[in-house]
């Protein structure tokens, strides 16, 4: 029983630091900070990709840079599971049957790609 008192006694201890370290810091930041940052025109005004975002030549972000990023994502999670894999494949019970296991893995991405391919949408124009 003493020791579950300790232990709470502990935390108890750890809760009240992590608490005063909280107020601390926030304290600080206050007291130390500027009352008005001196700030450039313009510097909360929304950017976009280096054109102004208010006129007539300024345009949305064109669906094909997300195509490529989750082109890019699709095969970053392939190589999160392909290094682990070539690591352990040689190894004892491990034979075949992992190797026709990547191998359906790799050819249903395949066939994503293809798919993509065949349907024109990696064109860039």
């Amino acid at each position: 029983m003493t020791g579950y008192l300790g232990s709470y006694a502990m935390l108890g201890l750890l809760l009240l630091a992590s608490l005063l370290f909280f107020v601390t810091a926030f304290s600080a930041n206050r007291i130390l900070r500027p009352a008005r940052p001196a700030e450039p025109p313009g510097k909360r005004a929304t950017y976009e990709c280096g054109l102004d975002p208010v006129g007539g030549d300024w345009a949305q972000a064109q669906i094909r840079y997300y195509v490529y990023a989750y082109l890019y994502v699709l095969f970053a999670v392939e190589a999160v599971f392909l290094f682990p894999w070539a690591v352990i494949f040689n190894r004892r019970g491990y034979g075949l049957v992992t190797v026709v296991e990547m191998a359906i893995f790799v050819a249903v991405l395949a066939l994503g790609i293809l798919y993509a391919w065949r349907k024109n949408i990696l064109r860039w124009t």
